[in-house]
C-alpha cells in the first residue's frame, strides 16, 4: 500500500489519462486507494468526488487526505442508489474501478448507472473502467451501448483488494452526442 500511494499509483493513473485540473469522480471510492493518487495529480485547481456507500471508508479516506493536506477531494455519501448528486456535464474523468461485483452487466441497475454516469459527464469524458470480476467482453459492450467509444487499454501495476498486481483498465470517451436505440 506504502509503495502504491508513494508513486506507483499516481504513474498508472497519469497513464490512464488522469491531469492536473481535472473534475473527477471515483464512483466506489472504498478507503481512497485510487482517491489519494488522483487528488495529488489533479492539484489544487481539480476536484476530486469521492462516492461511496460505506461511511466507516469514506471516513477513513477523509482521515487520509488530512494527512496528506489534500483539500481538493470532496465526500459523497450514497445509499446505494443509481443517482449521482452532481451537474450535467461537469466531470472530466469518471472511475469505475472494481464495482461490478455490485453493477454486474446483466442488471439494469448498471444501464441506469451508465446513463448517469453519461448525464455527468462533459463531452469528451474519460470513463475508466476496471475490469475485475466479470467478463470484459460483456461490460465493454454494455458500456458503448450507453454512448462511450473504447479509446485504449492501459495495463500495468494496479492496486485491487489491497494488493499490488498486474491488471489493465478500459478507457472509454462520451461520445458527443448519443441517441439511444
Amino acid at each position: 500500500m506504502k509503495k502504491w500511494l508513494e508513486g506507483i499509483g499516481e504513474r498508472f493513473l497519469r497513464k490512464v489519462g488522469i491531469r492536473r485540473g481535472q473534475v473527477v469522480l471515483d464512483f466506489g471510492c472504498g478507503s481512497g486507494n485510487y482517491t489519494i493518487p488522483i487528488a495529488k495529480i489533479v492539484g489544487s485547481e481539480g476536484i476530486v468526488y469521492a462516492l461511496d456507500k460505506n461511511a466507516r471508508s469514506l471516513d477513513k479516506l477523509m482521515r487520509k487526505a488530512e494527512l496528506e493536506g489534500l483539500k481538493n477531494i470532496r465526500r459523497m455519501d450514497t445509499s446505494g442508489e443509481v443517482k449521482i448528486r452532481l451537474s450535467d456535464n461537469s466531470v472530466d474523468v469518471v472511475l469505475l474501478y472494481d464495482i461490478f461485483w455490485y453493477f454486474p452487466p446483466w442488471d439494469p441497475k448498471l444501464t441506469k448507472l451508465l446513463a448517469e454516469i453519461y448525464r455527468i459527464s462533459k463531452p469528451g469524458a474519460l470513463i475508466s473502467v476496471l475490469p475485475k470480476h466479470v467478463d470484459p467482453i460483456m461490460l465493454k459492450d454494455k458500456v458503448e451501448d450507453a454512448g462511450f467509444k473504447l479509446k485504449n487499454k492501459i495495463s500495468g501495476i494496479i492496486i485491487h483488494s489491497g494488493k499490488l498486481e498486474e491488471g489493465y483498465v478500459l478507457n472509454f470517451i462520451k461520445k458527443h452526442s448519443f441517441q439511444s436505440t
